[in-house]
């Protein structure tokens, strides 16, 4: 996964796959998520990202198999 935050648009571009993009559902006005060609998720784009989503600090959360959370930031 990665995660890219543009500064200049406040807009989050998050990605999970490489794998081509066949479709980009608006999920909101600022929300959208791009699909395969099976309709897995490929990325989510945040615009005012700031505002809309929190992103002024970003906190990775990894749950093991005993779920005990391990922080990464």
């Amino acid at each position: 996964m990665k995660i890219r935050y543009f500064s200049d648009t406040d807009t989050a571009f998050i990605e999970f796959s490489d794998k081509p993009v066949m479709e980009t559902k608006e999920i909101s006005e600022n929300l959208y998520i791009d699909t395969d060609e099976s309709g897995n998720i490929v990325s989510m784009t945040i615009e005012h990202a700031k505002e809309k989503a929190n992103m002024s600090e970003i906190t990775y959360l990894q749950m093991d198999s005993n779920s005990q959370k391990t922080a990464h930031a």
